[in-house]
């Protein structure tokens, strides 16, 4: 083999393909000195000098490549986005779980994802993106985390957000807006909103948007701020396109980052509020989903002998079968005398809303003694009944405090006050006592299984009783925002942050608000164990449009068949009609971890004497 030849080799591998056709274009396009394009024989002899070039601008080219990649294994690099520095960031808040669609406006945001360590779950629809943040952040104690593409996407999470919102539940969502010059310029940009802000402020804690990289930072430590020491809700981050696409490898990342305390209570309040109680004759806790991980309050109600009345969100705080447990809802009569009764009464972590206290809107309930009320949220606390004595701060180190200023007493009535209201429970109408059973069997056959509902007739149930096994064991979407659809995604959510089953409940109507949802959990192997009550409609807006004497009208809705589509998504269908089967179908779909739909009706719910 000549030199000729050796080169000719070399400058046909594909290693210098690239930059020996940027070149051999340059030398193609240089006119001969007749201003002809013929430049054959200058071509020809340039052989030599092309490939010397070539291999240079090749080796160049790979050192450029190698470099790059070193970069961005490093989160310090200039070459890195806001939207890849936002990953790092959100690692150091220990985020694991982002649940979100990827869009053309979001892309960049996923760039540092891969490899991050952050599970990303994708569901159908932005809505049940949302539901699942909120099981998640339940179920984990955590933020849920979003990632939203602005315009239709924004609007499509709002109802889950406006759930969250109302149960103060931690959620953060991060969107895309347009970019500067763009954003609500009303020039009919693609997803543009007159203004994406304003549209989501009624429904977070705060919606800001971030205008320059140096901004990210600061904004996230504020949303984390609000999940960790005020009452936690959404919070809304939106990163224009051009701000997310900039360059922020000039900004640290932090190792760690502060994070704050929740809000202890004043002692000297506390020292007050222990007096009354320890003084009192008659003493009754109030208790919300603020006070579930307020570990002292069974303590706290055994030395004061005082029954506790559990909202939806409280239910597991005592557990089934302790003497002083309350699960009758305050919106029932016997409830209202336990507490109207109370010569002093002490609300911890309960917003006092009317679809617990109040659900059928007679107006029949009141407070008659003194009245303490613990809450984090100092407008909240001055909303509703007013109280005597108002103490602001975290319910878990208020309960703890309380318990160590409070006088103990002995057992005295206590748990017969207790067991009189809870005797209403036979006063429930229709069904609710049969759907009381029920929830109770699913609760015994998988003792430690988180329930997670829709809204739907065997929640309304549940909400009016239901006794839960352990503090945050049943929660669901048929109180304070209401909204439909939320059972499945939710669950999902809490399966993921739970590592096993999970029950969700909801009805064949309300399950279709989110049927797609049955894909995203399969896809993410989320262990949920789907009972679906089929009544081939609303049947509880039916029954109530008779109980109005109005024609039905729009409620019996065609129904497919669920169990079909199910099937076709992956999930084990079962269907029973006795409570023997009921407790196989359960326990086989735990021990199998997969998706499985159970499907009831009338028949089960008949089966079942209170």
């Amino acid at each position: 083999m000549t030199i000729r030849d050796g080169m000719l080799m070399v400058f046909r591998s594909p290693a210098v393909a690239r930059p020996r056709t940027r070149i051999w274009n340059m030398i193609g396009a240089m006119p001969d000195n007749e201003g002809t394009r013929d430049n054959s024989d200058l071509a020809a002899a340039a052989i030599p000098i092309v490939l010397f070039a070539s291999l240079m601008i090749a080796i160049l080219d790979k050192t450029i490549w190698q470099f790059r990649a070193e970069k961005e294994e490093s989160p310090m690099t200039t070459d890195i986005s806001t939207g890849v520095y936002l990953t790092h960031l959100l690692r150091t808040y220990d985020v694991d779980t982002v649940f979100g669609i990827p869009g053309v406006h979001t892309i960049e945001l996923y760039r540092g994802l891969s490899g991050s360590g952050i599970r990303h779950v994708t569901p159908r629809h932005e809505q049940g993106a949302g539901f699942m943040a909120d099981g998640y952040a339940r179920a984990s104690g955590k933020p849920g985390v979003c990632f939203i593409i602005s315009g239709p996407g924004m609007t499509n999470i709002l109802t889950a957000m406006g759930q969250a919102y109302g149960d103060s539940v931690p959620m953060l969502v991060i969107s895309t807006v347009n970019a500067h010059g763009r954003m609500g310029s009303g020039e009919g940009w693609l997803h543009e909103l007159p203004n994406q802000q304003a549209t989501v402020a009624g429904v977070s804690a705060f919606s800001r948007t971030v205008h320059r990289p140096e901004e990210l930072a600061p904004a996230l430590a504020q949303a984390f701020a609000v999940f960790d020491s005020a009452r936690p809700r959404p919070v809304h981050l939106e990163l224009p396109i051009d701000v997310m696409l900039a360059p922020a490898g000039h900004l640290a990342v932090p190792q760690t980052v502060a994070r704050l305390a929740r809000p202890r209570p004043d002692p000297g309040q506390i020292i007050e509020a222990a007096a009354l109680l320890s003084a009192a004759k008659t003493p009754v806790i109030l208790t919300g989903g603020g006070a579930v991980r307020a570990r002292a309050l069974p303590a706290l109600a055994e030395v004061l002998d005082a029954p506790v009345v559990m909202t939806t969100n409280a239910r597991g705080i005592l557990p089934p079968g302790h003497p002083l447990a309350v699960t009758l809802s305050a919106s029932m009569p016997k409830t209202r005398e336990l507490i109207a009764a109370a010569d002093v009464l002490l609300a911890i972590g309960t917003e006092m809303g009317p679809t617990d206290y109040d659900m059928y809107e007679n107006g029949g309930f009141g407070v008659t003694g003194t009245f303490i009320r613990l809450d984090i949220d100092p407008a909240q606390a001055m909303r509703g009944p007013s109280p005597a004595l108002g103490i602001i701060g975290d319910a878990a180190a208020g309960a703890e405090a309380l318990l160590a200023a409070v006088t103990p007493r002995p057992a005295g009535e206590g748990a017969a006050r207790a067991a009189t209201a809870q005797a209403g429970l036979s006063d429930l109408p229709g069904m609710m006592p049969n759907d009381l059973v029920l929830l109770g069997l699913l609760r015994d056959t998988l003792p430690d299984t988180l329930i997670v509902g829709d809204s739907t007739q065997i929640t309304y149930a549940g909400n009016l009783g239901f006794a839960a096994r352990r503090p945050g064991g049943y929660f669901n979407s048929s109180t304070g925002f209401g909204t439909l659809g939320y059972g499945l995604p939710a669950a999902i959510g809490a399966a993921l942050a739970e590592g096993r089953p999970v029950m969700a409940l909801s009805g064949d109507g309300g399950l279709q608000f989110t049927l797609g949802e049955l894909s995203s959990a399969v896809e993410a192997r989320a262990p949920v164990i789907r009972l679906v009550y089929d009544n081939k409609g609303y049947g509880e807006i039916k029954s109530a449009m008779v109980a109005q004497n109005l024609p039905p009208l729009g409620v019996d809705i065609l129904t497919p068949d669920l169990g079909a589509i199910a099937r076709a998504c992956g999930w084990t269908v079962t269907e029973v009609t006795t409570a023997d089967a009921m407790r196989a179908s359960l326990t086989a779909a735990a021990g199998r971890g997969d998706c499985t739909m159970i499907l009831y009706d009338d028949r089960l719910r008949r089966s079942l004497i209170a």
